[in-house]
């Protein structure tokens, strides 16, 4: 199972304001990094630069429309991310508690769904695109 673990992080937070991390916690969390790769848990894990660098593109009746951050009325925005493979949520979730913040920070855990829960709804020719895709990925890597 793959899982996405977003951190968190208010729209009023340092982050948004630029402010970076402290070295301890980068020190903390590069070495909880080691961890979780040395587990052959992680397969991805990136910061997020804060929205005013960033835009949303917002779709209406099919029409898409650009705005350019910050989203200041945002209560809630993701500000990185992990992709974890593990066997089960339950797992995930016992990796979630290790993570070193100090603060009051927050991450949600949400399972990353896989072509086969797409296969109802899919016809052949749709599945085998779906399969050379992700040959084509795994080949760029």
């Amino acid at each position: 199972m793959r899982f996405m673990v977003m951190v968190k992080v208010k729209g009023s937070d340092p982050y948004e304001a630029g402010a970076l991390p402290s070295q301890k916690l980068l020190s903390d969390m590069g070495k909880f990094n080691e961890e979780l790769a040395k587990a052959g848990v992680m397969e991805a894990c990136d910061g997020l630069q804060p929205s005013r660098k960033g835009a949303r593109i917002q779709f209406k009746a099919g029409k898409p429309s650009a705005t350019d951050g910050p989203f200041a009325e945002a209560k809630e925005l993701v500000g990185g991310f992990w992709i974890w493979k593990v066997a089960s949520k339950a797992e995930a979730i016992e990796w979630a508690k290790r993570i070193p913040f100090t603060g009051d920070e927050e991450v949600e855990i949400r399972q990353i769904s896989s072509p086969e829960d797409f296969a109802p709804n899919m016809t052949e020719e749709m599945q085998e695109r779906g399969r050379r895709l992700g040959e084509s990925l795994k080949k760029n890597k």
